[in-house]
Order: C-alpha cells, then structure tokens, then sequence
C-alpha cells in the first residue's frame, strides 16, 4: 500500500472562477477549463500562496489519498468528494474508532463546555485517526527550544520534521505521543495528547512540520521524555485527533481566546493562521494569557510583535513582584464592556485552554458580565456551544 498523500483540492461548490489563485500561484499549479479550477498534485509545493488571496475560501480544502486525484477526474467534480476510507485501515480514519483511551481523553478534556459541542460552521473539516499506535508516523525532532526563563518553570516549543509523510493537521488539533517503555505493570505507556501550536501549513509555509508546546512535569514520563529530545531523534506519533476544537475559516469571526500555561499552543496557531490567511476584513482576536510571570509566560517575545491591528492582548500574572497579582478572570470581569459587547456578538468564537482550575473562574466571570448585560449566561452559553461558537479544552 502507498503512503497515504496530502492533496490540495479546490471546491467546486464554493468557487466562484475568479482565477485569482491561478493568477497568484508563482509554479503554475493550478489551472482551469470549462467547468472546475483544479490543483495539479505532482506540481505543487504547498507554497500556500494562493490561499490569502481566495475571496470564498474554496481553496482552503485538502483529501488526504492513496494515490492522487487526476486532473482529469477533478474537472468532472461537482462537489468534493468525502474523505477517502482506506481499505484495510479504517480504523485509522474513523473517528467513531479512536481507541478508548484517546477517546476518554479528549472527553475529559471538553467537560467544562456543559453539553455536546460542535465545530464551527465554517471550519474546515478535519482528518482525524490517520495514524495509531500500531501505525505510527515517524517524524525527526528539528528543533527543541526553551521558551522560559524562570527557574522550576521548563516550557519547550518543539518540532517535527514530518519529511514525505502525510499528517494533516488543522489548528485546534491534538497528536498523542506514546512515551518509550513500560509503566509499573510492564504494559506499554497510554498516549500522552499535545495541542499542535502550529497552523495547517507548518511553522513557516510550505514546510511539512509540525510544533508541540511541552512543560516538563518533575514525574511525567511523557513530558520529560518530550523536552529531553535532541535534533535528529525520532519520534513515533498518532493522530491526529480533534474534530471540534478547530477555529473559523470564516475572517469575519472574532476570537476570544482565554488560556493559560501550555493552553496556549491552539492560540498560536489560531494566530499565526489569522496572520496568514486574512489580508483584510479581520473580525479581530482579542487574547486574555495567565501566566506566573513574563519570564513563565510561553511565547511572551513572539507575542509582543503581533499587530495590534490584528490581536488585543491582555498579559495577566498572578506571581509578579512589580505587579498587582491578578487572574485571567479578573482581568475579563476589569473589561466587562468589551467582553459583554463581544459576548453579544454573533460572530464572536469563544476558546477557553489551559489548565482545569481556571474553569470555575471564568465560567463565574463570563456569568456576571453576561448577566450585566441583562442577559442569561447559561442560555447564550448554551446557543453559542449549538452554533459551533464555545470551545473549553483543559487538562
């Protein structure tokens, strides 16, 4: 069987012929007759440079196949095919078979959005269980990077070379890294989930790689195993996983986005997506961060050099001597106008991450400041999770 191959397709359904993505494309991957506009796979170079320019978005889809689909046979579309089942290895694909053990992780992992949750409408839809663990993807470490200076505090941003293999991943997304060895019982380790913290097209466009955001625990096996790793190491990873906890393609949306510590690996990838991908019109982003201090606090460089025209920041510590301690809610609560207006607003997408004790806190915040606003929380709480609009992911 051929390794499975990441193709850049193009929606009939949506495309509107403007041949603007033809225009753009610098190696003359994309072409048009009568009737589609169509991506040649044995050209393209996943550049990316056609998708910022797309008016509708219907160039932002991709199939990962066995063998490529044809020029031909995509002129005949007229609509996308679903993702393709592999025979033999549907288990891979099939989210309704993720092993139990990934299952009930994620589960945890979404209690705190209080009911059955949905991906935003406009998202594009993700691949989910590509790899397992008896069908692992070996990538290499290319890079394994402190992020912070304090002391006991060791947050790594670290990544994958995935090299010819195909691991589709959209942000939001999770892989599970299952740590070499065996546990007290002499049985294999459970997979551990990382967030990817990285957008769909890798840390810098057209690369294939992937980016975890890791903190060493003084006793977890995974995460010690994961911030040891020197370039050139191999790695065996599954996934990916996740098929809710995926941002709008729509940039019109705004996105709150409430994290704390590692949480914030999905908001960079949100991020860098955003800066990317939407050349004008944004909806905005507005980013509440807790951490301990600057100096705990992943990305804090990074972080400073996004546009203020595309992110509002509100940096809240809660162990800095120069500043009054404080909590991402109680920052939220400080900002109650904005967050009350944003809350009302429609287009406002809503992703809370980060650590499991911030839940009561910025669920009670959320709660008064909708409640000020002479509305029910738990009622628009309850419309925006049905909408694909409220997103909680904590550990």
């Amino acid at each position: 069987m051929n390794k499975p191959f990441k193709q850049h397709v193009i929606c009939p359904e949506v495309c509107i012929r403007c041949y603007t993505c033809e225009m753009t494309c610098p190696i003359g991957a994309i072409e048009h007759d009568d009737n589609n506009v169509v991506v040649n796979a044995d050209i393209c170079n996943f550049c990316m440079e056609c998708i910022p320019v797309c008016p509708t978005g219907s160039i932002d889809e991709w199939r990962v196949v066995q063998e490529p689909y044809s020029l031909e046979t995509q002129y005949e579309w007229m609509e996308l095919p679903e993702q393709e089942v592999f025979e033999g290895d549907e288990e891979n694909i099939d989210k309704n078979t993720i092993d139990p053990v990934i299952e009930a992780l994620l589960s945890e992992a979404h209690t705190g959005v209080g009911g059955k949750v949905v991906p935003p409408k406009s998202s594009s839809e993700p691949v989910v269980g590509l790899y397992n663990s008896r069908n692992p993807a070996q990538v290499v470490v290319q890079g394994n990077f402190r992020l912070t200076d304090e002391a006991g505090h060791d947050v790594r941003h670290i990544i994958f070379n995935i090299g010819d293999a195909a691991v589709p991943v959209l942000e939001g997304q999770t892989i599970g890294i299952i740590p070499p060895g065996l546990d007290i019982n002499r049985k294999a380790h459970n997979a551990r989930l990382y967030s990817v913290s990285n957008p769909r097209d890798g840390e810098r466009p057209g690369y294939n790689n992937i980016s975890l955001t890791v903190k060493r625990e003084e006793k977890g096996v995974c995460s010690n195993y994961l911030c040891d790793l020197n370039k050139g190491d191999t790695v065996d990873i599954i996934g990916p996983f996740g098929s809710t906890f995926l941002m709008p393609d729509d940039p019109s949306a705004h996105l709150l986005m409430i994290c704390t510590g590692t949480g914030s690996a999905p908001m960079r990838a949100f991020t860098m997506r955003r800066q990317r991908s939407v050349t004008s019109n944004s909806g905005g982003m507005t980013l509440f961060f807790g951490a301990r201090n600057s100096g705990s606090l992943p990305y804090f460089g990074p972080l400073t050099k996004v546009p203020k025209s595309l992110m509002t920041q509100h940096l809240v510590y809660s162990r800095d001597p120069n500043v009054p301690k404080e909590y991402v809610q109680d920052r939220l609560l400080q900002n109650s106008d904005v967050v009350g207006k944003l809350l009302n607003n429609s287009s406002t997408h809503i992703y809370i991450c980060g650590l499991r004790d911030m839940e009561a806190g910025v669920e009670e915040a959320l709660n008064k400041i909708v409640n000020d606003t002479g509305k029910n929380w738990k009622d628009l709480r309850d419309e925006m999770r049905a909408d694909g609009r409220f997103h909680v992911e904590t550990y």
